[in-house]
């Protein structure tokens, strides 16, 4: 049992992955190209790996940071750290080493686990400039690599010491708003996540789950509610459309989650009319607005199955909207994040911290327990984020008359033009709606007149040409000549941050270098 206080205390989510493996002993839980593992296999190997941290140290206030693409045994060492008491930091896959390395120095943990087959030369290089780790491996040779020394070590039992109190994640923001911060989660709150979703996102029976975003991030928070209802998860190292096309076929997948872009990817394969997806019974997507002109493509092919989530490392789910919500008949609705999830109170704020009227924009405010418990080491940072005693962020949204939000920016992606605040999403939504454009970021760029002028950056669909002045008088005719953009860029792709969301800062720099100000 775990060493909470209270019997009040809530379960950890250790505690749900190991009440889950034990149900179903004999059922798959993982499967990858060339490999599988039933529940009671995963529960053997995490018994191992937790065998091997212990003696290294791990426990409460000794931690442990990994670096890996998606495998069932970088999961397996989540679950063994948490279960000691210790805390995991889920370092991003696709970031630059030397990211990698400010946040292991900032974070101290005990132990470094770099997945060997997708990460061995970065692996080399944190060995060497951050020394003070133990570094071990997801494979490779047998004196570091964590996996083979499990398996040999011949433990079979794995000791729950997990404390909902204490931190369960110390995961660092996405950094598109400035230097990445850890964010502390207690091990309460990472349980919350699970239960919310099992609670609001109608997962289906026996689930087969397609883990193709990343599991160090929201891939990852739908691992422990598909075991705990008896399903499957098919990991996959990096995004492919024709492997994702392929396994859903073959696997019989039930479910995914996407980010926008891959999704565009999807729709345009040029095999998506000749696949058989029928297995697929829910699609959701996050990490970034959706496009409803594209989201209605995707409702033809897949059907009425996409459903939205919105979070963020801060908080995670803070809305959901559901399949249903997804009519393209109302096309209102699909600009929609969804409601806030059963576990969460959601208000929209202004600056004073009070309340807007329904209808009005304010920034979306958050209390509910899979909230994080501050930044680490940031008080100043901390006071700001939970001003007035809720969560603050960043983003802005207005509310619907049935409690949906829809959200209108980030508040750092406002532009000022000559006094005006011009939302890009507004325009960004109505680009959308032209069948020739992928994909499209709008930002502000400097003007001498007006402070900054709208410009927008766009991705043509295969073979297909962009008629900018048509674009340019629809944008006028639906939103008015300030939100038209003053200069159209088409180009062949659009920068994205690790987690799959248009790199709006890379766009801005090359613009505002040199400015006094950056907005």
């Amino acid at each position: 049992m775990g060493t909470g206080k209270s019997f009040h205390d809530t379960p950890t989510d250790a505690t749900l992955a190991l009440r889950a493996l034990r149900r179903h002993p004999e059922r798959v839980a993982f499967r990858w190209d060339g490999g599988q593992l039933t529940y009671a296999e995963t529960e053997r190997l995490i018994a191992g790996i937790q065998g091997e941290l212990k003696a290294l140290g791990v426990g409460p206030d000794r931690n442990v940071a990994i670096l890996s693409s998606n495998r069932a045994d970088a999961w397996c060492t989540v679950i063994a750290t948490q279960a000691l008491g210790g805390a995991v930091c889920n370092l991003h896959p696709l970031a630059a080493v030397e990211l990698h390395e400010a946040q292991i120095n900032e974070l101290g943990p005990a132990v470094v686990v770099v997945d060997n087959d997708s990460h061995a030369v970065t692996g080399d290089k944190l060995a060497q400039t951050c020394p003070g780790p133990r570094h071990l491996r997801l494979g490779g040779d047998g004196a570091t690599d964590l996996v083979a020394r499990a398996r040999n070590s011949g433990a079979t039992l794995v000791e729950n010491r997990s404390d909902p109190d204490l931190p369960g994640t110390l995961n660092f923001t996405g950094g598109t708003t400035g230097r990445p911060k850890s964010v502390i989660r207690s091990a309460a709150g990472v349980a919350q996540m699970t239960l919310s979703i099992l609670a609001d996102f109608n997962l289906p029976p026996a689930p087969r789950y397609l883990a193709v975003a990343p599991i160090s991030h929201v891939g990852g928070t739908k691992i422990v509610p598909t075991l705990l209802r008896g399903g499957m998860v098919y990991m996959v190292k990096g995004f492919d459309p024709t492997r994702v096309l392929d396994l859903i076929e073959s696997e019989k997948i039930s479910y995914t989650v996407l980010v926008p872009t891959m999704i565009y990817a999807l729709l345009d394969h040029p095999d998506i009319d000749k696949r058989d997806l029928s297995s697929l019974k829910s699609l959701m997507y996050g990490a970034a607005p959706m496009s409803p002109a594209r989201l209605k493509q995707g409702i033809a092919r897949f059907g009425p199955i996409f459903a939205q989530f919105y979070g963020q490392t801060e908080c995670y789910p803070i809305t959901y909207l559901a399949a249903e919500d997804h009519d393209p008949e109302r096309p209102d609705i699909l600009l929609s994040c969804g409601r806030p999830v059963t576990a969460a109170q959601v208000c929209l704020m202004d600056a004073d911290g009070n309340e807007v009227p329904q209808g009005e924009p304010g920034e979306i405010c958050v209390r509910a327990p899979s909230a994080m418990v501050e930044y680490r080491n940031r008080p100043d940072e901390n006071d700001k984020a939970q001003a007035h005693g809720w969560l603050h962020t960043g983003d802005v949204a207005v509310a619907d008359a049935e409690g949906r939000l829809y959200i209108v920016d980030r508040k750092k992606d406002m532009i000022v033009s000559g006094g005006f605040n011009i939302y890009p999403k507004e325009i960004e939504d109505v680009i959308y709606e032209d069948e020739a454009v992928a994909m499209a970021a709008v930002i502000g760029v400097p003007h001498d007149k007006w402070g900054e002028a709208v410009m927008a950056y766009l991705v043509p669909r295969p073979g297909a040409q962009i008629d900018q002045e048509a674009l340019q008088a629809a944008i006028r005719a639906r939103k008015g000549a300030i939100y038209c953009p003053k200069t159209i860029k088409v180009v062949d792709e659009l920068p994205l941050t690790p987690l799959g969301k248009i790199d709006k800062v890379a766009l801005r720099a090359p613009h505002w270098e040199g400015q006094a100000r950056q907005v």
